[in-house]
């Protein structure tokens, strides 16, 4: 057992699972935490509230496709969508580095705050520190969101069902490779762009009209980490279709080059829905009417299987036991 933290424990698979069970769960455990769903399901109001809290660390702060600032806010109005709520307010806490320049830091809030209003949610309370030089990298977000439920039974991460079709809202990997292409300068990655947007209006529409069984957002440790969250906290096994995968060939082809997997990058504007087969294509329909779901795909099942295992039937007929992430492809990328 290592002495000190390694930045593996970031990285959203076994290792940030380990650090999160050992220390944070042993700490704090409470029945509202140990769901360890994407948001906290709220009692005690008016009616039930789901609450999610992210921080942010991006590096390079801009990008093709968003920065920091666009991210802190899709980020977390995404977490507080997947419980089936609709966020309503958010709260932002800013870690700013001395010597940060005062353009970056106006760009950035500028972004949040647009991200914000497209969003239809406000930010209504925060914090804001300024750290020593090296104290941080120029600026480190915290954003608290805050939303009301709008289902009797709200998603979750526990109630996928063998049966279920498992869609995606679109295409796999943008986020990752564009924060990779912008940071490294890799001129042979282009037409790459991070799919960071805000999800609630396309979830609010699936709600209206689907029983949803499970909503997640596959960001760090990707769509095959995500799935297998999902199957341990459900106890079920999974069967994936790699011809039905939405992913964008740019991505496939800076993949191949530089090594990486797509299915194991984050997306930051996409979402994995899981509803009962009669349900699935009009649950296809409802996400492709969404301006961010026109690439929207059934891309698998769920099965009985105790080991909760989550298997891709490869493109040439075989089939590939689809793990959870244990190490780090890329840091630093939300």
């Amino acid at each position: 057992m290592a002495d000190h933290l390694l930045l593996d424990a970031g990285s959203g698979g076994l290792a940030s699972q380990r650090l999160i069970h050992d220390y944070f769960i042993q700490a704090f455990g409470n029945p509202i935490l140990n769901v360890m769903d994407d948001a906290a399901l709220l009692e005690g109001f008016h009616g039930k509230m789901a609450m999610s809290t992210d921080s942010y660390t991006v590096t390079p702060l801009f990008f093709p496709g968003g920065s920091i600032g666009t991210l802190a806010v899709h980020g977390t109005v995404n977490d507080v969508s997947m419980l089936g709520a609709r966020p309503r307010y958010l709260s932002c806490a800013v870690m700013l580095e001395e010597g940060l320049e005062l353009e970056k830091l106006k760009r950035v809030v500028w972004d949040m705050g647009e991200a914000a209003r497209k969003a239809g949610v406000l930010i209504v309370t925060g914090d804001t520190k300024v750290v020593p030089r090296g104290g941080c990298d120029e600026i480190f977000i915290t954003t608290t969101g805050l939303g009301e439920i709008l289902v009797p039974n709200p998603p979750s991460g526990h109630a996928a069902k063998p049966g279920d079709v498992i869609l995606v809202s679109g295409s796999l990997g943008d986020h990752g490779l564009t924060i990779m292409a912008a940071r490294e300068d890799l001129p042979f990655v282009s037409d790459v762009r991070s799919d960071s947007a805000p999800l609630n209006g396309l979830v609010e529409a699936l709600l209206a009209d689907c029983q949803v069984h499970v909503l997640r957002d596959p960001t760090r440790g990707g769509f095959a980490t995500t799935l297998n969250e999902i199957a341990k906290q459900s106890k079920v096994g999974m069967r994936i279709r790699e011809n039905d995968l939405p992913i964008h060939e740019s991505v496939r082809s800076g993949c191949s080059f530089m090594g990486l997997d797509p299915l194991y990058l984050a997306n930051e504007g996409k979402c994995l829905c899981f509803v009962p087969e009669a349900e699935a294509e009009k649950a296809l329909q409802i996400m492709r009417s969404s301006p961010f779901g026109g690439e929207a795909a059934i891309v698998g099942c769920v099965q009985e299987d105790p080991s909760a295992r989550v298997v891709l039937e490869t493109a040439i007929g075989g089939e590939r036991l689809l793990g959870m992430l244990e190490g780090a492809q890329l840091p630093r990328i939300c």
